[in-house]
C-alpha cells in the first residue's frame, strides 16, 4: 500500500517543521544562561540625565595639555593618567567594562595607586572589545575619557 501525500499536506508538514526549528533557537537562547541579555547601563534613564556632565567633563578633559593615555605592552594594558595632575588630589576611578558580560567588569580607584602609570594584567582582560572610562575630580573640576578598545 503506497501513501500519497497532496501537496498542500506537505506544505502543512514543512511549515510546522520550520516553525519547529525556529522555536526551538528561540527557546535555547532565551532560557541558556550562556547568553546574557543585559542592558548596556543598568540606570539607563539616571545615566542619561548626566549626559551635559560627561560632555563638560570631557571637554574639561580636552583642555589639558596631554590627556589619557592607553596601550599594549608586553601582554598588557597601560594607562598614563595626566602629567599635570598631582595623584594625590585625583579622587575617582578606572573602569574597564565589557558589554558583552558584566560580570567581567571592574574597577581600580584612583586613591589606591602610587604611580600615574596603571598596568592591567592579560589575566584580568579576556580578548574582545573593552570600554575604558576614566572619570575623576581635580580641585572642584570633573574630568571623563571613555574609549573602546579591542584587546
Amino acid at each position: 500500500m503506497k501513501i500519497k501525500i497532496h501537496w498542500g499536506t506537505g506544505l502543512a508538514i514543512g511549515m510546522v517543521i520550520f516553525i519547529s526549528f525556529i522555536m526551538y533557537f528561540v527557546i535555547t537562547m532565551l532560557s541558556s544562561t550562556d547568553y546574557d541579555h543585559d542592558l548596556v547601563v543598568e540606570d539607563y534613564y539616571k545615566a542619561e540625565l548626566h549626559y551635559q556632565e560627561d560632555i563638560d567633563a570631557q571637554r574639561n578633559l580636552l583642555a589639558l595639555s596631554r590627556g589619557v593615555d592607553v596601550y599594549k605592552k608586553d601582554g598588557r594594558l597601560m594607562l598614563n593618567l595626566p602629567e599635570e595632575m598631582e595623584l594625590s588630589k585625583m579622587k575617582g576611578s578606572v573602569t574597564l567594562y565589557r558589554p558583552s558580560n558584566k560580570k567581567l567588569d571592574f574597577d581600580i580607584p584612583l586613591q589606591d595607586l602610587v604611580e600615574k602609570t596603571i598596568e592591567i594584567s592579560s589575566k584580568k582582560l579576556i580578548p574582545g572589545r573593552w570600554n575604558v572610562i576614566v572619570s575623576w575630580v581635580y580641585e572642584g573640576e570633573e574630568y571623563l575619557f571613555k574609549k573602546e578598545i579591542l584587546y
